[in-house]
């Protein structure tokens, strides 16, 4: 029975989450001339792959006063000689150059901060290489800061999930990120919490600027969260929403960029390595129960056991209300509904995933994109 309470409460919980998780709307009208002008500063380390694709969507914007400033941050591969290529036919489009990587710096704070410190406009939106943007994203963007005097706005992305890794791992993680947060009470103007993803990061850039920018938080590995929460402890308006209709991405193409890029940031992002640890633990307890608990009852109660009986019903109605939850995530990410089926193998493996994140934050040696920051 006890499983079964906990399953109706995470499954309400989730709905929870997501009313409370705004979705971004496409614009009422295209900006004025008259429109803040946007520079959209876009930090690249080895993104051959992405930055192609990234920057064709951003030519594609209908805001009128915008400005692109890709960043190279120490790139192996050919990231430069594409942004070359845009910069050459769309004088928008600015390449920069990060500086040598300074004592007590992380690489993408440092491209950041480069590329903010180059732009000229009036809002400042940090965009990830691997982003891919519907025409009207920025508008739409722009619009919502308006509407709700909002001082940074984070768009969370729809996930293009292709490989097994990505459809087993991502939406399990998305999941118990659901699960463990309450999202309204995070966004509560006053408190001093907050929710954000470094995906989309819009701000106002005499905020950004008073509360010191990316050097504030030059050695962070979530400079993210800890940049909002500058503005969020100085009284400013934060929010994060849904912006999957005019924003996607394809973060991860497998088991060997999935696993390092979230173990780099998992303990951070569920509130350190307890927290974590926690979590990871309640993950394995889920995904164990929805298959052993029903094989335990059925098979006590073939042996005669009255209690096994009676605890079955509830066991085998928790076990396929968990299933179906997965099978609604697995259709809401367009992959295939078998990974619904699939959901407690992604929850063990994303509970060793997650000590493994604890494991590398308590030892202060993290890797990432050829680096290994102390």
């Amino acid at each position: 029975m006890f499983w079964l309470v906990l399953v109706v409460y995470l499954i309400l919980h989730a709905l929870r989450e997501r009313t409370a998780f705004g979705r971004l709307a496409p614009p009422r009208q295209h900006g004025a001339a008259a429109s803040p002008s946007v520079a959209v500063i876009v930090p690249a380390r080895d993104e051959g792959a992405n930055i192609g694709r990234c920057l064709a969507s951003l030519a594609a914007q209908d805001y009128p006063r915008l400005s692109v400033v890709v960043v190279d941050d120490d790139s192996a591969d050919d990231t430069t000689a594409i942004v070359a290529e845009y910069v050459a036919r769309d004088r928008r489009v600015t390449l920069l150059r990060a500086p040598r990587l300074p004592p007590g710096w992380k690489g993408k704070t440092n491209a950041c901060a480069t590329g903010a410190a180059a732009a000229q406009a009036d809002w400042l939106c940090f965009l990830d290489a691997d982003m891919c943007c519907r025409p009207a994203l920025i508008a739409a963007a722009m619009q919502r800061a308006a509407d709700a005097k909002l001082d940074c706005l984070s768009l969370s992305p729809r996930h293009e999930l292709v490989s097994f890794a990505e459809r087993l791992m991502i939406p399990c993680g998305l999941f118990m990120l659901a699960f463990s947060q309450n999202l309204a009470q995070i966004q509560e103007s006053g408190r001093n919490t907050v929710s954000v993803t470094g995906q989309f990061m819009l701000m106002r850039r005499e905020i950004y600027e008073a509360v010191g920018g990316h050097a504030a938080v030059r050695n962070s590995i979530c400079e993210d969260y800890d940049l909002a929460m500058l503005f969020k402890r100085g009284g400013k308006r934060v929010l994060l929403e849904d912006g999957s209709d005019l924003l996607s991405t394809r973060m991860y193409t497998g088991w060997r960029d999935l696993w390092p890029g979230l173990t780099k940031n998992l303990s951070h992002m569920f509130g350190g390595p307890l927290a974590t640890s926690a979590v990871a633990i309640a993950a394995l307890v889920i995904g164990l129960a929805a298959v052993l608990l029903p094989l335990y009852d059925a098979s006590s109660c073939a042996e005669g056991s009255t209690q096994a009986c009676l605890g079955l019903v509830p066991a085998l109605l928790a076990s396929a209300a968990a299933f179906a939850m997965h099978i609604a995530g697995a259709a809401y990410f367009g992959i295939p509904v078998a990974y619904g089926l699939l959901f407690p193998l992604g929850y063990m493996v994303g509970a060793v995933v997650a000590l493994d994140s604890v494991r590398r934050s308590l030892t202060g040696r993290i890797s990432w994109k050829g680096r290994v920051y102390q």
